[in-house]
């Protein structure tokens, strides 16, 4: 990590230059070492170097200690980034352990000129890489608007000693940037097409990537069926195009996420070359869904034959073109993709998309992988698209008859587990003990270095304004906002609720001190209604 320079040197630096204390415009030494202290990065190709080191030194440490995960929530705008970072600084004192996952999904459902996609890379290139710029902008902002509030109190200190105090607070700020996980989909076309993209977001900040192995114009939402996987020779071809991106721009320790949707996936739309026996195109084939060459069944014109276990034999082709795979191999699969991932694609770490959170089921996998690469570590994603409760509720329920502890008459079997009716049950109290303990569990048994959830805040933001909206336009009107909104915010010191202060007003009123002294016309008098809010 870069050591950033202290006030003290900063400060001495600057008056080597200006030892009257003041530049020939009058501008003043203190006003200039408080604008270099908030400016926390220069770049945002310094945060993507700086943060893949974070993330590379979070990961040797989760090697060494399992419970020393690390968490990401999907954020969509700038705003949501900057409140969950300051929300977990306020819970934990520190934002160690925390990123930011940026989700192509909701790039496509909600930050793209078109109106709302699906998840299926139909939405602007450039929308990730404009969506990362934007998280950073507004964490660094915070970070101005904090340091900005220590500037305060440092010019208002009344000793010595106070002064020192504050002082050491600045030296010691920790900033709210934080490492951010940028989903580049299947990237955007060929292997090329994938490296200038994946350029463009290291530009923005990004110091992980995490590509998937469906075929590029045909890639699904990995909860949606119709996923089409690529060979793997092909998918090891794009995750050297993002390590070139990274070393091309100096970004030595970038992480690239490498993501298997072949658990779900059962189709491809190629059939590669294979050179030898063992060597990938051979490994993927051997899994294809396959028909007996016969006198009742012969080929015929224009179609492919493969010669497997010493006969030729006819894949199985679809009439859109596409070839099936075995049923029930996706697991194999699975594990082969992140053994190639990881040995002869470079990825850092892997992410298995799977259709129920179930550690035993993931641990069973990373334990085959681990065989291989005895270091392999997963990225998961907790995703919205799981129905938590039903799948843990019936989870608890079949293992409580197995092991005898109760009827199978004693809860439903189905969708009626959903039921409040059973939050209070044993059960139901379990099921939640295990959501609680879903992460660590995982990260334990699974190899999980990072959670994360996809799509949260576009969940959070539906259920928001509905809850408000029903309140207001309904029966409650202005209590429903106060009641739901502002007195929470102010009971949890949530900075947002002075919501001037917290876009950088006070920030402003600053600049224009330094730069008008006491001609400045200042937003913060007292006439400004957020000092209601002073107290809090």
């Amino acid at each position: 990590m870069t050591k950033r320079k202290t006030y003290a040197e900063l400060r001495q630096e600057v008056l080597n230059r200006y030892p009257s204390g003041q530049t020939p415009g009058g501008v003043s030494v203190d006003d200039i070492v408080q604008l270099k202290l908030q400016n926390t990065y220069d770049t945002h190709l310094d945060i993507a170097r700086e943060m893949a080191g974070v993330m590379r030194r979070d990961m040797a440490e989760y090697d060494a200690d399992p419970s020393k995960f690390t968490q990401s929530l999907g954020c969509w705008t700038g705003f949501h980034a900057q409140q969950k970072v300051k929300a977990v600084k306020r819970l934990r004192g520190t934002t160690k352990g925390t990123y930011i996952y940026l989700s192509g999904w909701m790039v496509a459902g909600l930050r793209n000129r078109w109106g709302h996609l699906p998840d299926q890379s139909m939405h602007e290139k450039t929308a990730v890489a404009d969506l990362i710029q934007e998280i950073y902008v507004s964490l660094r902002q915070a970070d101005e608007v904090a340091l900005n509030d220590l500037f305060k109190e440092l010019k208002s200190a009344g000793s010595e000693a106070e002064r020192a105090g504050i002082i050491a607070k600045i030296d010691g700020f920790e900033s709210h940037v934080v490492p951010i996980i940028a989903d580049i989909d299947a990237g955007f076309g060929n292997e090329h097409a994938t490296y200038l993209l994946a350029k463009e977001l290291i530009k923005a900040g990004a110091s992980a990537l995490q590509i998937e192995n469906q075929v590029s114009d045909a890639k699904q939402c990995g909860h949606q069926d119709g996923k089409v996987t690529v060979p793997r020779e092909d998918f090891i071809e794009k995750l050297r195009a993002c390590r070139l991106a990274f070393e091309e721009l100096g970004v030595d320790e970038g992480v690239i996420v490498a993501r298997t949707d072949s658990l779900g996936a059962g189709l491809t739309q190629k059939v590669p070359v294979s050179q030898q026996p063992g060597d990938h195109a051979a490994e993927y084939i051997k899994w294809l869904k396959t028909e007996p060459i016969t006198d009742a069944s012969p080929m015929r014109e224009g179609e492919l034959a493969l010669f497997q276990g010493g006969e030729f034999v006819r894949p199985v082709r679809l009439p859109n073109g596409l070839f099936p795979f075995k049923e029930g191999t996706g697991r194999a699969r699975v594990i082969e993709d992140c053994v190639a991932s990881l040995r002869d694609g470079g990825a850092d770490l892997l992410w298995i998309e799977t259709d129920t959170p179930n550690v035993d089921e993931i641990a069973g996998m990373v334990a085959e992988i681990r065989k291989e690469v005895p270091h392999a570590k997963l990225t998961y994603n907790n995703s919205p698209s799981f129905n938590w409760t039903l799948n843990l509720r019936k989870q608890v329920r079949d293992q409580w008859i197995t092991e005898g502890r109760i009827a199978a008459s004693d809860y439903p079997e189905g969708n009626e587990l959903m039921k409040s009716d059973y939050d209070a049950t044993d059960l139901g109290r379990e099921a939640d003990d295990r959501l609680r303990r879903f992460q660590t569990d995982i990260s334990a048994r699974a190899g999980v270095f990072h959670n994360l959830i996809t799509l949260p805040t576009f969940h959070l933001t539906a259920k928001s304004v509905d809850e408000l909206s029903r309140g207001y336009f309904g029966d409650d009107k202005m209590l429903a906002y106060v009641k739901t909104v502002q007195r929470e915010e102010i009971r949890r010191g949530i900075s947002a609720v002075k919501h001037q202060h917290e876009v950088g007003s006070d920030l402003g009123d600053t600049f224009k001190e330094m730069v008008g002294g006491e001609r400045a016309l200042k937003a913060g008098g007292h006439a400004n209604t957020m000092n209601q809010f002073a107290a809090e």
